[in-house]
């Protein structure tokens, strides 16, 4: 049976990203999440907060980075890595969040349309982590049929032949 990595977040952004490049040219955008969560602690309630690095990397880390600002809400789907490394002689070690797919979902809104300047806002991109294949494009934008060049309009979803009545 093969291993799983898998890890899907959503919580709110503590800081605005920030876009690195590699020396390949690769983009590496890092921002941290903040996740609320509620236990119970004899009668009374505990409300906790959990913090995650989070690094995407690809197109898709240069299309999003500018709308990561702190505060927004995102869901990340991604895979659990280590960092190792020897500080002082001491071996030390941090898990962070590769993410696969970032996906704007709200809050931390700047103008009226929640995203700054007006533009068009990704829906959800994927990034290329370093393994991956960086030839492919790795992100997608949801824009009008119109806005798009070079592609055919989409046609309208089948009808339901369903009455709207359904007793359940």
């Amino acid at each position: 049976m093969a291993d799983v990595n898998v890890v899907v977040l959503v919580g709110n952004l503590t800081r605005d990203a920030e876009l690195k490049y590699l020396n390949s040219g690769i983009a590496v955008c890092e921002f941290s999440l903040a996740i609320n969560s509620r236990r119970k602690s004899g009668d009374q309630w505990i409300d906790e907060a959990h913090f995650f690095d989070i690094t995407f990397f690809g197109k898709g880390a240069e299309a999003v980075h500018r709308y990561l600002v702190k505060g927004k809400q995102v869901a990340v789907n991604g895979e659990l890595r280590q960092d190792r490394w020897e500080q002082d002689g001491q071996k030390r070690s941090k898990v962070k969040i590769v993410a696969n797919n970032v996906q704007l979902l709200g809050g931390g809104q700047r103008d009226g349309s929640g995203y700054e300047g007006g533009e068009s806002r990704p829906y959800a991109s994927q990034g290329q982590g370093p393994a991956q294949n960086q030839g492919q494009g790795g992100y997608r934008e949801e824009r009008p049929a119109q806005a798009r060049q070079g592609q055919a309009p989409r046609q309208a979803p089948p009808q339901d032949d369903f009455p709207d009545d359904i007793p359940f």
